[in-house]
C-alpha cells in the first residue's frame, strides 16, 4: 500500500467508505460491538481501503488490543456468498509453523525435549546422511529456519485431489541421505517447509504422540480453539472460505496428509485466531510464562548470516525466534512478531507487538503476491497506529 501519513485518515475515511459502498454490496460485516471504538474504527477503516486497494474476491480482518477484539469481512468468502466473518474458516497455510514453534516451546518448558537437542537424538532415520552435518542438526536450528534445508523435498506431482501424497517421512530420509545441506545449520536461514514438517516429526517422537494430538493437547485445547485443527467436520466445511488460483479460478479443498503438520496443514477462524493472539499478548502472565518466554525469544539475528532467503516478503526480518519473524522497533513501529502463510488460493498473515497488548490478522482468498505484501504491509501501519512507539 502506498505510503500515508496517518494524519490524512480522518479527511479521507467518509470518501472511501462511500466509495466502497458503491463498489460491492453489503462491503463490511462487523463482529458485535465491543468496548473499544478505536479499535473498531481502525479495523473498519484499514480493511475497507486494503480491499479495494487488492480487489480480491474476499478479505476478512481482526485485531485485538488489551482484551478487546475487532473482526470485519469484505466481499466474498465463497463464489456468490456472504462476506466472511470470525467464524470463518480457512487454510492459514505457514502460520502453522508458528503454532509448531509453541508446541516445541511447551516440550521445552516441561523438560521432553532441549532446544539444542539434536533431532537425529529423537529420529535417528532423519538423524544421519550424506552430509555430516546433518546429524548437527538441533531443534532450534529447525525452528529458526536455520538448518541448511531446502525450501520443499523434491517431489513428483501428486495427483490433482492429493497433490502433497509424495510427500513422505522417507522423502525427507531419502533426501538427507543422498545430499548436502545448503549451508551449516546455525549459519544462515532459509525458509524451508520441509524443516517444519521435520520438526512435528521430531516433537511426535519425543512426546509419543501423533503430532495433532499434541498440538492439541498444548496449544488449541487449553485456549478453546475449536475450529482450529487439521481436518474439517461437516459444519467447518460449511463455513470455508474459497480459495482462488492466480488466474482467478477456485481451487478445491485438497488434503496436506499425516506428514506436512508442521508446516502447514492447519485449518483456523479469524475468531480462533485472535484468541491464541490474546495468549501471546499476555506475557506477565504466571501461567505458561516459561513457554511463551521461550516462544518469544530472539534466538537468531541477522548479523553474519549467510544466506538470508525468503524472510523479508512481510517485513525485514531482524531476528528470529520459534518460527515468528521478529521486527526490531523502528521509528514510530514498536516491535513486532509476525508470520505469514499461504496455501490452495488464500493468503493470510498475523502479528502481534507484544510489549504494547495489540495483534492482527488478515487474510484474503486469492493467490496474487501483490497483495499478500501489501497486506502485510498495512497491518504492520495499523498495528503502529494503535500502538506506536
Amino acid at each position: 500500500m502506498p505510503a500515508r501519513s496517518h494524519s490524512m485518515l480522518p479527511r479521507v475515511r467518509n470518501v472511501i467508505l462511500g466509495l466502497a459502498a458503491c463498489v460491492c454490496a453489503a462491503p463490511v460485516i462487523g463482529a458485535p460491538a465491543q468496548a473499544d471504538p478505536l479499535l473498531e474504527e481502525t479495523v473498519e477503516f484499514t480493511g475497507t481501503v486494503l480491499f479495494l486497494q487488492t480487489k480480491v474476491p474476499g478479505l476478512v480482518i481482526g485485531a485485538v488490543r488489551n482484551g478487546e477484539t475487532a473482526v470485519y469481512g469484505f466481499g466474498e468468502a465463497t463464489d456468490s456468498g456472504e462476506a466472511p466473518d470470525g467464524d470463518t474458516v480457512m487454510r492459514i497455510g505457514s502460520i502453522t509453523k508458528a503454532f509448531t514453534g509453541q508446541v516445541l516451546a511447551a516440550l521445552a518448558a516441561d523438560g521432553t525435549v532441549s532446544l539444542t537437542q539434536r533431532l537425529g537424538t529423537l529420529a535417528p532415520d532423519l538423524g544421519s546422511g550424506k552430509d555430516p552435518n546433518v546429524a548437527k542438526i538441533r531443534l532450534i536450528d529447525i525452528a529458526t529456519q536455520s538448518a541448511g534445508i531446502p525450501r520443499e523435498v523434491p517431489h513428483e506431482p501428486g495427483p490433482k485431489d492429493n497433490p502433497f501424497k509424495p510427500i513422505t517421512r522417507e522423502a525427507f530420509a531419502g533426501w538427507l541421505a543422498e545430499n548436502d545441506l545448503l549451508y551449516p545449520p546455525g549459519t544462515g536461514v532459509l525458509y524451508s517447509n520441509f524443516a517444519f514438517d521435520l520438526l512435528a516429526i521430531g516433537l511426535s517422537e519425543a512426546a509419543k504422540t501423533p503430532y495433532p494430538e499434541l498440538l492439541k493437547e498444548h496449544v488449541t485445547g487449553p485456549l478453546g480453539m475449536t475450529d482450529t485443527g487439521f481436518t474439517l467436520n461437516d459444519d467447518q466445511k460449511s463455513r470455508l472460505m474459497q480459495g482462488h488460483g492466480f488466474d482467478g479460478k477456485a481451487l478445491p479443498d485438497v488434503p496436506t496428509g499425516e506428514v506436512i503438520v508442521g508446516s502447514g496443514g492447519l485449518y483456523s477462524t479469524p475468531k480462533d485466531l485472535l484468541r491464541w493472539m490474546q495468549w501471546h499478548l499476555d506475557r506477565l502472565a504466571e501461567k505458561d510464562a516459561e513457554t511463551r518466554m521461550l516462544d518469544h525469544a530472539a534466538y537468531l539475528v541477522r548479523d553474519n548470516l549467510n544466506p538470508v532467503q525468503g524472510m523479508d516478503e512481510s517485513g525485514h526480518m531482524d531476528a528470529m525466534s520459534l518460527a515468528w519473524v521478529v521486527m526490531m522497533p523502528e521509528n514510530d513501529r514498536p516491535l513486532i512478531l509476525q508470520k505469514a502463510g499461504g496455501l490452495q488460493g488464500t493468503f493470510s498473515y498475523i502479528a502481534f507487538a507484544p510489549t504494547r497488548g495489540i495483534a492482527a490478522f488478515v487474510a484474503i482468498n486469492q493467490f496474487d503476491f501483490a497483495a499478500a505484501t501489501t497486506m502485510a504491509e498495512v497491518v504492520n501501519e495499523m498495528i503502529t497506529s494503535l500502538a506506536p512507539r
